[in-house]
């Protein structure tokens, strides 16, 4: 392959919903590029963009795939996205480094849920966008009415390129806008375009969308507007600078109709794409830190630059390692180079540098500013991290992974696999940062947490076909509080124990009370005139908060208690720390009991996003899961309902959701606070608390 400087290079990132086309048009590209001399299709599991056993089994994209393509003296790489909701960080993470995003918008469905969650990001990275209509083959398609939901729900900027000449089963050309000319489409695999003058009773229409392109143009200065008013049109250089600029601009979103499977409006695409889609030297450059520093940078795209390279995705694969895919954002990064990793101070070498098409790697020198490429066995550097020249210590704004919004509880199937299952969770962790796992002490179980059910199955899934254990995945323990809701004026307990030789005795009395919700523990000596010693006082404080963690009446924590030690009496001869331990510790048991003991249980915030004719079913499920409407907004088409719910009512609720919701709705949530348990429920985790003990006796 040859050289390809900054302005030459095109980063494009396919987005969308689940089943819009994205990986079956990478396929197509490549194919039209010669990249690949077979188109492969999702349903026979052969794609150079889904090659994983798990993405062939589902015929889904799991994993970004990255590739490549040349064309018109242009280097193309193009990432193409996972569109299931359980895999935006995927979407994210591609995002940002690209210089535009693609939507791609099923022509019969028009802009589903998965397209306008993606939208989110393209918005926070203020990306210059584009949007293919793809199967327009299909027999319900509708391509003005989904152009005018593009306009409604994507952008406003949203200006024809191409549009068909006929829709559904036959379409198989389209009218380009901007040569004014028909193109038709022989056979998939034939790459044979034909070029013609428009039909006649096309020509209104195609004058009508070029009208608009050159209004949208001129809108974009007001020396462009000036001369389109004088003279009712522009000129060609005109033109190409001026699409060039509105895009960069996020003005004008160019869109194109396209059907992937029949490779009918490719290569318009691409040589739009070569043409007018911004390269990495149009940009201002990254977002960055000095390395110790609050100092705000921006890198600069510049291949004579110090180099600085930023890790956005990392893929575990077996008898390679860790390949980490980078976009260098600085200078040219070489094979052999050595680099410091700005994160956490430790020197890398690049040893192999490769270019990728799914997951056929070729060797390449080097990489220049604006590319990507992927490198391996890197030692001590992951995703989010810069690796950077020492004369330049700059570390690249970290990709912000979305909140976790559903957790489940592994359990080993056999002893002794802890170590292979924590080796291999963190190696998951590496390959997408959005799962996440931590060890919860309190609970005593492991966590893994992400963004949806498949995302976790999956986890459970690779575990034993790479690292051969087996895990079962559970719902996570609860973790309640314990606490009184009544004061306690004395309790006392004496503990006396004689059994030949020196014997045991320790004598105390309590006062009890509740403290406000969330002021945890105090603890009052008020004893006087000695009649327990200073030196056993802390003996007391610590058997006290050692019962605290273990729990009185389900094994959980108990919080918001009081307790005044105010008398009491001692041996001088039997009486030590261990004596007065014991003694406070079966004191503060029977004083619980009789001080009004309660469970409380961790409350959630949620904040759930749906459509608007979704809005009284998830309401209504809500308040059935024992949850308190706080509010509503409106964004859009959208409402957002905030919500208090109880955690033991939200698990798998990703899951019902979307199935409550034709899979449109998605939902955040954060811990609020604790509240009382209601007494039906607190019955049952005491009785299932007791039940266990039994069993475990």
């Amino acid at each position: 392959m040859k050289e390809y400087g900054t302005e030459a290079i095109r980063n494009i990132t396919l987005i969308g919903h689940g089943g819009s086309g994205k990986t079956s048009l990478s396929e197509i590209l490549l194919f039209t590029a010669g990249e690949i001399n077979r188109i492969g299709k999702v349903e026979e599991g052969n794609t150079v963009s889904d090659y994983t056993p798990n993405e062939i089994e589902k015929q889904i994209s799991i994993s970004t795939g990255l590739m490549h393509i040349e064309w018109n003296n242009r280097k193309i790489n193009i990432l193409d996205t996972p569109g299931y909701s359980d895999f935006v960080s995927e979407v994210k993470a591609a995002l940002k480094v690209s210089e535009t995003a693609v939507f791609l918008v099923k022509a019969a469905e028009g802009v589903e849920v998965g397209t306008e969650s993606a939208n989110e990001f393209v918005k926070e990275y203020d990306l210059p966008s584009s949007v293919i209509i793809n199967k327009v083959d299909n027999e319900h398609s509708s391509f003005a009415e989904t152009l005018a939901q593009v306009k409604d729900r994507l952008s406003s900027g949203a200006t024809v390129i191409t549009f068909p000449a006929s829709e559904g089963i036959h379409f198989d050309t389209v009218i380009d806008v901007i040569k004014m000319k028909a193109y038709t489409y022989g056979e998939p695999g034939s790459k044979k375009v034909t070029e013609a003058d428009i039909p006649d009773d096309l020509k209104d229409t195609a004058e009508n969308y070029r009208t608009e392109l050159i209004e949208s143009i001129a809108e974009t200065s007001e020396e462009l507007m000036n001369k389109y008013f004088e003279e009712g049109t522009l000129t060609e250089e005109e033109l190409e600078k001026g699409i060039k600029d509105a895009i960069l601009s996020k003005s004008l979103t160019p869109v194109f109709a396209m059907s992937a499977t029949k490779g009918v409006g490719t290569n318009n695409f691409l040589d739009f794409v070569a043409k007018y889609f911004p390269s990495p030297a149009d940009t201002e450059g990254a977002s960055a830190t000095i390395a110790g520093k609050e100092e705000k940078v921006f890198v600069k795209p510049d291949p004579k630059g110090e180099p600085v390279l930023f890790i956005f995705k990392t893929i575990s694969e077996q008898h390679v390692g860790e390949l980490s895919l980078f976009k260098v954002y600085s200078g040219t990064v070489k094979a052999g180079m050595d680099l410091l990793n700005e994160n956490n101070n430790k020197t890398e070498r690049l040893n192999q540098l490769y270019i990728l098409n799914g997951h056929h790697r070729k060797d390449v020198s080097q990489v220049v500013a604006g590319d990507i490429g992927a490198v391996v066995k890197l030692k001590d550097t992951h995703t989010n991290n810069t690796l950077a020249s020492k004369n330049y210590s700059v570390i690249i704004d970290p990709i912000v992974f979305p909140e976790a919004v559903i957790r489940g509880a592994i359990i080993p199937k056999a002893k002794g696999d802890e170590d292979k299952i924590a080796s291999g969770l963190h190696t998951l962790h590496e390959e997408d940062p959005s799962f996440n796992v931590a060890y919860d002490p309190e609970i005593g179980q492991t966590i893994i947490s992400g963004q949806g059910e498949l995302q976790l199955t999956l986890a459970v899934k690779r575990l034993k076909e790479r690292y051969g254990v087996e895990v079962d995945l559970v719902e996570p323990r609860i973790p309640y509080r314990e606490t009184i809701k009544k004061t306690v004026n004395d309790v006392e307990y004496k503990h006396k124990k004689q059994s030949g030789g020196r014997g045991q005795y320790g004598h105390v009395h309590f006062k009890m009370e509740p403290l406000p919700r969330g002021k945890g523990f105090e603890f009052v000596d008020a004893i006087v005139g000695g009649v327990v010693p200073g030196r056993f006082i802390p003996a007391v404080e610590k058997g006290i908060i050692e019962t605290m963690e273990k729990g009185v009446i389900s094994g959980n924590k108990v919080v918001d208690v009081k307790v005044t030690l105010f008398d009491g009496t001692f041996h001088s001869v039997d009486s030590d720390e261990m004596s007065f331990k014991i003694a406070a510790s079966q004191c503060f048991k029977k004083g619980f009991l009789e001080a009004g003991p309660c469970l409380l249980e961790p409350i959630y915030e949620i904040e759930v996003k749906v459509p608007e004719e979704f809005m009284g079913d998830v309401m209504g499920d809500i308040s059935s899961k024992r949850g308190k409407i706080l509010g509503m907004d409106s964004d859009g088409r959208f409402q957002i309902i905030k919500a208090l719910v109880p955690l033991a009512e939200l698990y798998k609720y990703s899951s019902h959701l979307r199935s409550l919701t034709q899979g449109r709705g998605v939902h955040k949530r954060k811990f609020h606070h604790y509240e009382e348990v209601p007494r039906e429920i607190e019955q049952k985790v005491i009785d299932e608390y007791n039940k266990s003990r039994e069993e475990g006796n």
